[in-house]
């Protein structure tokens, strides 16, 4: 099974992130795995996307023009990969950054408030893995295990202790991700 995904949204949101911790995790499950960001000063500010392969076979190519997921975070984003996922795959989105939600019928659609979850809980920095969580909800690709080893081999060590709330945070994404 492949799973083909866009992630995009303003830099600063953790999109390259959460694409390198997805891209671990299945790694760490001894998946085939592509990942490629495409950023410039969107680390800044503009727009960041990356795109995560997580297949159980050879992945032949890392450069798609479809997707099976597109996570959204963001009006600009939403225009650009709506018309990019396949019939079939969905769109997982935060409310908060779309002004504009996604209006098509042959996909499913999914909301994922995880900004306002990190405020209310107070973890603003665990906003991407609160939406990763909702992804691995929907599609599960790779286990919460795998995931944690890939947060152990990304972040340095002095954010170790980061590890449980990321876990938590997950967990949050996962009971708060719900189909339009």
């Amino acid at each position: 099974m492949s799973n083909e995904i866009i992630i995009a949204g303003f830099g600063g949101q953790g999109v390259l992130s959460m694409g390198k911790i997805l891209a671990y995790a299945g790694l760490m499950e001894n998946k085939e795995v592509s990942w490629m960001p495409a950023y410039g000063p969107e680390q800044r500010g503009g727009t960041a996307n990356v795109t995560v392969i997580v297949s159980d076979e050879p992945v032949s190519s890392p450069i798609l023009s479809t997707y099976d997921v597109a996570i959204v975070l963001n009006q600009p984003s939403l225009d650009m990969f709506e018309s990019k996922v396949k019939p079939g795959g969905a769109i997982i989105y935060d409310s908060y950054g779309i002004i504009n939600p996604p209006t098509r019928k042959d996909i499913h659609i999914y909301k994922v408030d995880a900004m306002d979850t990190a405020a209310q809980l107070n973890m603003m920095k665990t906003f991407n893995m609160i939406v990763l969580g909702g992804l691995l909800k929907v599609r599960p690709m790779v286990q919460i295990e795998g995931v944690l080893k890939a947060l152990k081999k990304t972040l340095p060590e002095r954010h170790h202790h980061l590890i449980p709330m990321n876990e938590k945070a997950i967990e949050k994404g996962m009971e708060i991700i719900q189909e339009l």
